[in-house]
């Protein structure tokens, strides 16, 4: 199944943090009041949210961007359809009602149902399908001028979980033409159970359960008299959480789910939930008893540095190695590296490298070896020295397998060349660890981490960003692809998805140790293509710094250039953007820009996205109360 391995040439282990570039606030930024604003508040039933769809409604975008168009829309507290205009030659938004939605009506057979948020994508410039949170969906005409035109009402409907044929509330998520003559929008709604079969059911249930449809829609409209029509669903998923994001991938006319879960076909039973076993339960701690003590951890098989022209490797040796049982040969390529064993030491293993590929090619002629036995240490080191064939060229390993499947651990370059043989040491302390039993925290093995996170990194706070997500891949008939037959659902950890607007294409940035590593979905060459995902950049250190930001409501990326953290702001407090340039490899400095979306007056941040007109990118975000817009950012 697709996976998310590093290209290990894109990352950069000697990124030393972020530069401030200071943007001009009042050059980039712009306000405008909203007459009609929007609202976060949801009419819901009597039953409390899951957190499942408290965390997908703080997260969920209530401005809906037209690619390429420079027009958004979005649904305010009256439930009024507000088309805004960019392209205006005086710079300025206009903001036109262009349709009303039918005003909510509580009744009592939904008391226990919850309404969405309304939501909104755009087919094309012209055409907006609209869901008002309340189960009920409307196609709307937009011309260039003036109100909109009724092209079609529906409503999705579940008798099995609603009762008394009441319509399933629903967001809409995307909108793609699956041909010239079909569209095919995807929709996501709380599953409340089987209302005939389970009637005593709590809908509160800890465990709760989300749907995905797939609804299909002909193109052109056929008319209708303005009634509501059943929306003609190609299929159904289920899952245990609101995707995180859903596209159409019209190159292997697939769809592509992902969320914190898989989304199961209904005939398919509820995964178990998990259980941890008897040896993985915490042990309660008795008096004087230490139950954090680390199991010493092994050091790598060697340690090594490297100049602008020359690499250094350290490998540490017993003492008692004498030279004529070690055998080093260079070639332009390869090295090869056998130490006979002459007397065996607990949990230390001798490098054996027959002909193993090197990073990049070396002088041969140039290259030589020391063997130093150190008579007061237990170890010695036998160090060799690689002149390297082109100047300036970075190498990311030493052996050009290293880090791949069935190749060579990975060892980080030591960066202070200084500790490069404190391999040596802490090889004696993890040899005599072994015997004592002691604890094995504080080795020296170098920095194998930025000098960004020297000193600050916390594993705890760290390992909580960003979000854990699985891709579920669907046929067009909402089977599974033949391509993913018994090969499983890939997870990674999503820091980022692309920024509403800014054009077509599947990528995300997923969390490697704390970098961004920006990957993007390959085109199919034939519809049965196993998909892949391809590293195209890397943002260093994104997940370090993204840990210090806790009120940050929305991340997205713009391609390569950017990863923009939004601030979710205040009634009283004004949030700020922060912007992550991308670089390239080598480079141990980025630029980060911090710009302020709301001043205080503005509101709470709703939705962003991105337009392109003729002036450039403008990043457009809708606040409570004002409309904000940025210029030129990129």
């Amino acid at each position: 199944m697709s996976s998310f391995t590093p290209n290990h040439a894109l990352l950069n282990p000697k990124f030393e943090g972020y530069k401030l570039e200071v943007i001009p606030q009042e050059d980039t930024v712009t306000r405008f009041g909203l007459e009609y604003r929007p609202t976060q508040m949801a009419n819901s039933g009597r039953s409390p949210l899951s957190f499942k769809e408290v965390q997908s409604r703080i997260t969920h975008n209530h401005l809906a961007m037209a690619n390429d168009s420079g027009r958004c829309l979005y649904i305010d507290s009256e439930h009024r359809v507000i088309l805004v205009d960019l392209t205006n030659d005086s710079h300025t938004p206009s903001f036109t009602v262009v349709y009303a939605l039918p005003t909510p009506i509580s009744a009592p057979a939904a008391v226990q149902i919850h309404r969405e948020y309304p939501s909104a994508v755009f087919l094309d410039a012209q055409t907006a399908f609209i869901a008002d949170g309340q189960g009920a969906l409307y196609i709307l005409g937009l011309p260039a001028e003036g109100v909109a035109t009724t092209l079609g009402c529906f409503e999705l409907s579940d008798h099995t979980q609603t009762p008394h044929l009441a319509p399933t509330p629903f967001r809409i998520h995307s909108l793609a033409k699956s041909s010239d003559n079909v569209a095919i929008a995807l929709l996501s709604s709380r599953f409340y159970g089987d209302h005939e079969a389970a009637p005593t059911q709590s809908v509160t249930s800890h465990a709760s359960e989300f749907d995905v449809w797939a609804a299909r829609f002909p193109l052109p409209l056929p008319s209708q008299n303005g009634d509501l029509v059943p929306i003609d669903i190609l299929w159904r998923r289920r899952g245990q959480d609101v995707p995180i994001s859903m596209d159409y991938d019209n190159s292997r006319k697939c769809y592509l789910l992902a969320g914190s879960s898989v989304y199961r076909e209904l005939n398919q039973p509820v995964p178990p939930s998990y259980e941890p076993s008897p040896d993985e339960m915490a042990p309660v701690p008795r008096l004087d008893e230490k139950l954090d003590v680390e199991t010493p951890a092994r050091p790598p098989s060697y340690s090594w540095t490297q100049t602008s022209d020359s690499v250094t490797v350290a490998f540490p040796l017993p003492a008692t190695t004498p030279t004529s049982s070690i055998k080093v040969t260079f070639s332009q390529k390869t090295l090869t590296v056998h130490v006979q064993s002459t007397s065996h030491v607990e949990g230390v293993s001798l490098p054996h490298y027959s002909a193993q590929q090197l990073w990049d090619g070396i002088q041969t002629s140039t290259s030589f070896w020391t063997w130093d036995r150190e008579g007061e240490h237990s170890f010695g080191l036998l160090t060799l020295h690689l002149d390297k064939q082109r100047e300036d060229a970075r190498w990311m390993h030493v052996f050009a397998s290293a880090g791949t499947p069935g190749g060579e651990e990975e060892v980080t370059e030591t960066l202070d060349p200084s500790e490069l043989y404190l391999i040596r040491e802490s090889l004696e302390k993890y040899t005599a660890a072994l015997q004592s039993g002691e604890d094995m925290s504080g080795l020296g093995l170098g920095r194998g981490v930025p000098a960004l996170a020297q000193g600050e990194m916390d594993e705890e706070v760290d390992s909580s960003v960003g979000r854990v997500a699985f891709l579920t891949w669907v046929g067009e008939d909402g089977g599974i692809p033949v391509w993913s037959s018994g090969a499983g659902d890939s997870a990674c950890n999503v820091l980022s998805i692309d920024l509403p607007g800014s054009g077509p294409g599947a990528s995300m940035v997923v969390k490697n140790g704390i970098d961004g590593a920006l990957f993007t979905l390959d085109e199919a060459q034939t519809t049965g293509s196993l998909p892949t995902w391809t590293h195209s950049a890397t943002f260093s250190a994104l997940a370090f710094v993204l840990a210090s930001k806790r009120d940050t409501r929305f991340t997205y990326h713009v391609s390569s250039k950017a990863v923009l953290a939004f601030e979710n702001g205040s009634r009283d407090r004004g949030g700020n953007v922060y912007i992550y340039r991308g670089g390239h490899p080598g480079q141990i400095w980025e630029k980060q820009s911090v710009l302020k979306v709301g001043d205080g007056s503005a509101g709470s941040l709703l939705g962003v996205g991105m337009s392109k007109t003729a002036q450039g990118h403008t990043i457009v975000c809708l606040c409570e109360n004002e409309l904000v817009v940025m210029h030129n950012i990129f």
